[in-house]
């Protein structure tokens, strides 16, 4: 099913949102020389919902919101610290971004799939 533009909209920030602070925490990692297992806790969280963003399923783009709050909380106490970093501003702006488009895909989707899902078919009947 085609995505409406408002959705197709979101899709697309959610993409760049995930991307940059991707990037973002692996040149963080790099910066700072953390040893493998913590880039493992910076990446991991990250690349597990990409099945999913794949698969267009709302719900991985639900937990990944979750997830995100996570990644907010550890940007914004980073920008306190440390207030001129630009990598913690980039990073907190990609979560931002990640976080609302995600949450306004997921409800723009959700509606546009009920919608099609209550539409009637060819034989008159409605889908379930």
């Amino acid at each position: 099913m085609r995505r409406g533009r408002a959705s197709a909209i979101a899709h697309l920030l959610v993409w760049v949102g995930w991307t940059v602070l991707l990037a973002q925490q692996l040149v963080d990692a790099w910066q700072q020389q953390l040893p493998w297992i913590i880039w493992l806790g910076k990446l991991v969280p990250l690349l597990i919902f990409l099945p999913g963003l794949l698969r267009d399923r709302l719900r991985t783009y639900i937990w990944l919101c979750f997830v995100c709050l996570l990644y907010f909380m550890a940007l914004v106490e980073r920008l306190f610290a440390v207030p001129g970093s630009p990598l913690a501003a980039v990073g907190t702006t990609a979560v931002v971004t990640l976080f609302i488009a995600g949450m306004m895909y997921v409800r723009w989707r959700a509606r546009e799939l009920r919608a099609a899902g209550a539409a009637p078919t060819e034989s008159g009947e409605q889908n379930e």
